[in-house]
């Protein structure tokens, strides 16, 4: 059985990581940002929380998150995020007839999560989550989530300010795309 860390609410920023099951590219591949966007309205509508910065990868998302108030639970916050995402990209899965994506989804559940009555696996158990308690790590991790889709293998764009799900154009050129986050600076 996992372990379950309950993240303290004593911080009130966070650097966030949750991940597709196996790094399957399930956002890209389901054209699913839009419900990220939509997760993010719920955060700030439901738990009062700001999305500071952001980065939506094919496969996986990176964000930093600012409560406002203690006595959040950033372990049901974000379980309840991958859920509601979860059935999203199922429902645009079954849409587009991805017979064989749905079977290995299915093929990926525990005998655990199958007697719970689950169907399909979306994303990793866990999520990583990282308390920003000083400038400098909160700008270094600014600077990892903007630099993500032209790190790596990535190369998604030649210049990180042009990935279209990504908070960097906002942070570099003052230039909202898709979702207006907090500026680090408003807080």
């Amino acid at each position: 059985m996992a372990i379950r860390y309950k993240h303290s609410d004593v911080y009130s920023m966070y650097f966030c990581t949750f991940t597709c099951c196996d790094w399957m590219p399930l956002f890209e591949t389901t054209d699913a940002y839009d419900i990220v966007y939509n997760w993010f309205k719920i955060l700030k509508e439901k738990y009062h929380a700001d999305v500071v910065a952001y980065v939506i990868m094919p496969n996986h998302v990176h964000c930093i998150l600012y409560f406002k108030e203690a006595g959040f639970d950033l372990n049901t916050i974000i379980s309840n995020g991958k859920r509601f995402m979860a059935y999203k990209i199922i429902a645009r899965l079954k849409e587009k007839n991805a017979i064989d994506t749905l079977k290995i989804l299915a093929s990926k559940l525990t005998a655990r999560e199958k007697k719970k009555g689950q169907l399909h696996k979306v994303f990793k158990d866990s999520f990583d989550a990282k308390a920003i308690f000083s400038d400098k790590f909160l700008v270094q991790k600014l600077d990892y989530i903007h630099h993500n889709p032209v790190s790596g293998k990535w190369n998604l764009v030649n210049d990180f300010t042009n990935y279209e799900h990504s908070s960097a154009s906002f942070y570099e050129l003052g230039v909202v795309k898709h979702f207006m986050p907090l500026h680090y600076r408003d807080l």
